[in-house]
C-alpha cells in the first residue's frame, strides 16, 4: 500500500472513531436509569393513562378534539412504536377510528392553528400503518392551513403567538414525514425563521407577548419543542436550517443557565424562587435530549442537564401516572389584568397548578420517545 493511501486510511479510521466516541458519549447520559424511571417504563405508564381517558368532547366539555389531546395522542403513538407495544398501538388507533366515521364532526374545521394541529395524529397513524385514509385526513388539514397566505408566504393563520411555533410546525413537519414532499418542510421552516426574527429576545428566550413581557415557562416550551421537531427532519442543506439552528442553540444556552438544582425550570423561567412547573420542563427536556442525540448540542454540557431534567420530572408523576404541578391554560397577562407590570407578575405567579392536565402529560411522552430514539 502506498504511503498516501495508508495515511488516508488512518485518517478515515480516526474520524470514524471520533464519531463513534461522540455518539457513545451522548448516549451514555441516557442509560442506567434508577428503578422506575426508564423512558420505557414511564412512557408506557403515561400512554396507558391517556388511552384510558375519555376525550373531553365525549364528556360534553368541548365541541371538538383539542390540541392537548392531540399532543398526548401523538406522544403515546410514538411510545407505542418505539417500545414495539402492538397492543397499545392497536388501542390508540381504535380510539381514533370513530373520528373517521360517525364522530367526524369532532374534528374542528376552524382555520386556527390549535385546530389544524389535529393532523399530527392521523399522520403518525399513517406512518405506522401505511393506510391511505389517515394520510388523506392529515394532508387535508396541512394543506388547508396554507389556503390563505401572507405576502411573505406564511399561513394567514399565523398570529405571532409563541404557541404557534409548535402548532404550525408540528403538522407541517408530520406532513413532510408522511409524504416526503419538501413543500411542507419549506412552509414550517419559513414560518419558524420569521417567528425567530420577530419574537426571540436577546437572551434567547421569548416573551409571552409583546405587551406581557414575561418569560412564561410553557409558552417557551412550545417554541423549544417546535424547533426540535423541525430540526429532526430539516436537511442540513436547507436554506433556513442555519437560522433555525442558531435560534435553537441560543435558546438552549439560555435555558441551561436557568435550570434549577432539582432539574426543573420555573413557572417564570428567569425567577429562580418561583414554583417548579412541569409542562415547560417536559418540553425543554424533549428539546435538549433531541439536541444531544442529534449532535446539535455538545453532549458533555447538555447531556447531564437533560438527564437531570428527566429524573427531576419523573418525581412529579403520581401513582396513577398523572403529572403534577402543571400550570393551567394561561392567557397573556395584559389581556387578563392590564398593563401594570407588578400586577402582571402576580398574575403569572398565582396561576393554578393541576395534576393530570394533558399539557403536562404530553411532554413526558415526547421526552420518553426522544430518550428511546
Amino acid at each position: 500500500m502506498h504511503q498516501s493511501n495508508k495515511k488516508s486510511t488512518a485518517l478515515i479510521t480516526l474520524a470514524l472513531l471520533l464519531l463513534t466516541a461522540g455518539s457513545v458519549n451522548a448516549q451514555s447520559y441516557f442509560r442506567n436509569w434508577p428503578a422506575g424511571t426508564s423512558p420505557q417504563e414511564v412512557g408506557k405508564r403515561v400512554a396507558e393513562n391517556f388511552v384510558a381517558r375519555k376525550l373531553e368532547v365525549e364528556e360534553g366539555k368541548r365541541k371538538s378534539v383539542i390540541y392537548p389531546e392531540v399532543c398526548a395522542w401523538y406522544g403515546s403513538l410514538t411510545v407505542a412504536q418505539l417500545t414495539n407495544d402492538q397492543d397499545l398501538k392497536k388501542r390508540l388507533i381504535a380510539k381514533f377510528d370513530p373520528l373517521l366515521g360517525e364522530n367526524a364532526s369532532w374534528i374542528s374545521p376552524d382555520a386556527h392553528v390549535d385546530m389544524r394541529v389535529f393532523g399530527v395524529v392521523p399522520f403518525e397513524i399513517y406512518l405506522q400503518t401505511k393506510e391511505q385514509r389517515y394520510l388523506d385526513l392529515g394532508r387535508g388539514l396541512a394543506d388547508k392551513q396554507w389556503d390563505k397566505t401572507t405576502p411573505d408566504g406564511i399561513t394567514a393563520e399565523a398570529r405571532y403567538w409563541i404557541d404557534d411555533m409548535y402548532m404550525i410546525t408540528a403538522v407541517q413537519v408530520q406532513a413532510y414525514r408522511a409524504t416526503k414532499d419538501p413543500k411542507y418542510l419549506d412552509r414550517a421552516a419559513l414560518t419558524m425563521a420569521a417567528y425567530l426574527d420577530k419574537l426571540q429576545q436577546p437572551n434567547g428566550l421569548f416573551f409571552h407577548a409583546a405587551d406581557s413581557p414575561f418569560y412564561w415557562g410553557r409558552g417557551n416550551g412550545w417554541v423549544a419543542a417546535g424547533m426540535a421537531e423541525l430540526l429532526r427532519s430539516l436537511p442540513k442543506n436547507h436554506p433556513k436550517r442555519a437560522r433555525i439552528l442558531e435560534g435553537y442553540r441560543k435558546m438552549m444556552a439560555s435555558l441551561l443557565k436557568y435550570q434549577a438544582e432539582d432539574g426543573l425550570w420555573r413557572q417564570l423561567i428567569d425567577h429562580p424562587d418561583v414554583w417548579a412547573e412541569t409542562s415547560s420542563t417536559g418540553m425543554f427536556t424533549f428539546a435538549m435530549v433531541t439536541g444531544v442525540k442529534n449532535g446539535w448540542l455538545p453532549a458533555k454540557t447538555y447531556g447531564p442537564a437533560a438527564r437531570k431534567a428527566w429524573l427531576g420530572l419523573v418525581k412529579h408523576i403520581d401513582a396513577q401516572a398523572n403529572v403534577t404541578d402543571v400550570c393551567v391554560g394561561t392567557n397573556k397577562a395584559y389581556a387578563e389584568v392590564g398593563a401594570d407590570r407588578d400586577t402582571q407578575l402576580k398574575y403569572y405567579l398565582a396561576r393554578q397548578r393541576r395534576t393530570g392536565d394533558l399539557h403536562g402529560q404530553s411532554p413526558i411522552l415526547w421526552s420518553a420517545s426522544a430518550l428511546m430514539r
